[in-house]
């Protein structure tokens, strides 16, 4: 009788576990490459009067993250940082070139220890020459270096292949066949990324039209230099400036004419509508999850690894600390967990997306990771938050157009220094912004005595968040200075 009990409470616990497993939510991430954070439909002053329906969908049934930040406006190091939440001077991540170490923790590697089927399709940009599988995913389609608006070649699951069509649209379709082929027993985990709108920028030829009739003038701040540090206005006539070739959109340059303002248009217009094809891939994703009946037990979330001067401060690109390069756009959709039409005011960061999705998903605490769990700010069960947070970019000889940056930003206050790299006085002029009052940053407060005992204060925070993040000795390369030189074109 004791046996035949037993075996019953066993059979039941077994039943109840698997029960619990089933039920887990899936995870479903997805990442474009350079999206501004006001270039969505839901933002108050939407950039060109963008049109996004299916990411603001999003939005209107989740939960709108209005101060999401990235703590390195550049692709690979931001990427490691969404996947393994930590800062870049921890992943090791520091430009471009260098892959994610493969022995270092990441939110899909603990899900697929967890049970989880995961999968990575799309734009993986760490590691330029290598497309091969990475660790964490049980099926990986990627590619080397920035990939191509059409006709990418991807290495699918082992199988180099070059798949026509439009990057947006073939990713897409690559994902929803993988859903499909699933195995519907086990909760998936799958990131996709998008190039878009990574530049030189190829809408598909429906949207490449769109903004013809949208003016697009140089921003107020481009011709507000006064106070800026001298590489700002060094950086004008650069492969990162708005006299510049503007990614080849302008043939001959630098160019200073009033006239050349019809080159920048058409590149702010080409980048934005290669928004609305990844709006489209949305509203298909969306679709099949609905018709596969799993739409509300997955936790969808939309961002992108780094904003996007268009102008700014007489910049393009980004890599700066400036508002345009590091606010990227952040929605979740998970209506077991968030109200619909929640809206997060707190300063969110790249490198809490991990943390937020192992809570989430009970898998447990990522170990090392330094960004905190948004689940109790956006679920409204807490209002306790972080109060600053640190900014790091390192000279890249590569794009000699951005010097070294370190920074902090408070709820009012936001402080830049540039350092030389060789642990000596600073040689270029910090800034000092009250972003509340001036959230266009046009005046540097940084030789304003009013201000000095901030600045001081802006200072000492930012020492200490290097000292308590584990960033010091703080390693960077030499600043070898603003150049004229472009960059090699296959990097690009």
């Amino acid at each position: 009788m004791k046996t035949i009990l037993l075996a019953t409470m066993l059979s039941l616990l077994s039943s109840m576990t698997f029960g619990k497993l089933t039920e887990r939510p899936n995870v479903l991430f997805i990442l474009t490459d350079d999206q501004r954070g006001d270039a969505v439909g839901y933002h108050q002053q939407s950039f060109l009067g963008i049109e996004t329906p299916n990411i603001d969908r999003l939005a209107e049934e989740g939960v709108r993250f209005n101060n999401m930040f990235v703590t390195s406006s550049l692709c690979s190091p931001s990427r490691a940082s969404f996947l393994s939440g930590t800062y870049a001077h921890t992943h090791g991540v520091r430009d471009n070139f260098t892959d994610y170490p493969r022995a270092l923790e990441s939110f899909p590697m603990a899900l697929q220890r967890a049970g989880y089927q995961t999968a990575y399709i799309g734009k993986w940009h760490m590691g330029e020459a290598d497309d091969s599988r990475r660790p964490g995913y049980d099926y990986w389609v990627s590619h080397k270096g920035q990939g191509k608006y059409y006709d990418t070649t991807f290495n699918v699951d082992g199988e180099r292949k070059t798949i026509a069509g439009y990057y947006s649209h073939v990713v897409t379709d690559m994902a929803i066949d993988w859903l499909a082929q699933r195995d519907p027993n086990k909760p998936f985990a799958l990131v996709l990324g998008h190039k878009a709108p990574h530049g030189p920028f190829i809408p598909e030829p429906k949207y490449e039209h769109l903004y013809d009739n949208v003016a697009v003038p140089y921003p107020d701040s481009a011709f507000q230099l006064e106070g800026k540090p001298d590489w700002v206005k060094e950086r004008l006539p650069t492969w990162h400036g708005i006299y510049g070739p503007l990614y080849g959109f302008r043939k001959n340059y630098p160019d200073t004419r009033p006239e050349a303002i019809s080159d920048f248009e058409r590149f702010a217009r080409h980048y934005t509508a290669t928004i609305n094809s990844v709006d489209d891939s949305v509203g298909r994703i969306y679709t099949e999850l609905k018709k596969l009946a799993v739409l509300d037990n997955t936790i969808i979330v939309f961002s992108s690894d780094n904003g996007f001067l268009i102008g700014e401060h007489g910049m393009i690109d980004k890599r700066t600390m400036h508002e345009a390069s590091v606010r990227v756009p952040m929605v979740v959709r998970y209506p077991g967990r968030f109200k619909a039409g929640t809206v997060v005011e707190q300063q969110v960061l790249s490198l809490d997306l991990a943390p937020s999705l192992m809570e989430l998903t009970g898998a447990g605490e990522l170990p090392g990771a330094q960004g905190l769990s948004w689940v109790g700010i956006a679920s409204g069960a807490s209002d306790q938050w972080r109060d600053s947070w640190l900014y790091e970019y390192n000279y890249e000889k590569e794009f000699p157009y951005t010097p070294n940056v370190r920074g902090i930003r408070t709820g009012d206050w936001k402080y830049m220094q540039y350092p030389h790299g060789d642990g000596g006085p600073l040689r270029h002029k910090e800034e000092l912004y009250n972003v509340v009052n001036d959230p266009l940053e046009l005046t540097n407060l940084v030789d304003d005595k009013q201000h000095a005992g901030q600045l001081n204060i802006m200072r000492a925070n930012l020492t200490a968040l290097l000292i308590n993040s584990g960033a010091t000795p703080d390693q960077m390369p030499i600043d070898q200075g603003i150049k004229a030189e472009l960059p090699e074109e296959s990097i690009r």
